[in-house]
């Protein structure tokens, strides 16, 4: 009894000392206690003299228990705290994308503006679209068909930079209030102009387009423009034609 009690306080103790074990160590230590107990009475009755390995795996076995305890104590606290971290670092990564998700809304609602109203774009250029204006084609016309409705579109690019900065895509898409895409309209007239190539600090750069609206969608039209749309998505204009 004696010798299997110092046995098994041993194993207690060397597995409590392994802090990650301490669910293992528990078991073992109470034997010790146990056989340890047996032992000395056994001792006590003269029946054994091993009374000081007895007595050593109470010891050990008592010990082990202890740190068995203050094992689970430690492991628990630990746990509690790295749920505790990944909770903060969770609410963290959501209050984050709320955060950038609630900038990218903002950033998307700025994009949408009515006529006569300036959007500034990331490279500097601030982008305004009148209100269309009626237009009268030329006898020689493609892209309007006969019943339709043609309305002219001016936009107008400022360069609010400090260096020059060019115009990569300066024709606007316009759609009729169905959201259907409208056709640019082409005549000899002279009067269309294209915004390209680049404009100066401080200076700016105007566009004339003319587009031919179906006569039951031409009370609303959208116009979408972009400076570079492969580098900047579209700002919207819209209103009452």
């Amino acid at each position: 009894m004696g010798v299997t009690a110092l046995v098994l306080g041993i194993v207690g103790v060397v597995l409590g000392l392994a802090v990650v074990l301490f669910w293992m160590s528990w078991l073992p230590a109470l034997l010790a206690l146990v056989f340890g107990f047996v032992g000395l009475a056994h001792c006590r009755k003269g029946v054994a003299t091993n009374r000081g390995m007895a007595l050593t795996g109470v010891i050990l076995g008592a010990a082990g228990l202890l740190i068995a305890v203050g094992g689970g104590v430690f492991s628990v606290l630990l746990v509690k705290d790295a749920a505790e971290d990944a909770r903060a670092e969770i609410a963290e990564v959501r209050a984050s994308a709320a955060a950038e998700a609630e900038k990218e809304r903002e950033k998307e609602k700025a994009r949408h503006l009515s006529f006569g109203e300036a959007y500034t774009f990331e490279n500097g250029l601030k982008v305004t679209v009148a209100k269309p204006e009626p237009f009268t084609p030329d006898s020689l016309v493609y892209g309007h068909a006969k019943g339709n409705k043609a309305v002219q579109v001016t936009v107008t690019v400022v360069n609010t930079s400090a260096e020059r900065l060019s115009v990569e895509t300066g024709l606007p898409s316009v759609n009729d209030a169905n959201g259907a895409s409208t056709e640019l309209v082409i005549d000899g007239s002279g009067r269309q102009k294209v915004i390209t190539g680049y404009v100066l600090p401080g200076k700016e750069a105007i566009g004339k387009y003319a587009f031919s609206l179906p006569p039951d969608a031409a009370d609303k039209i959208e116009v979408e423009f972009s400076p570079d749309s492969k580098r900047w998505p579209d700002a919207y204009w819209s209103g009452p034609n």
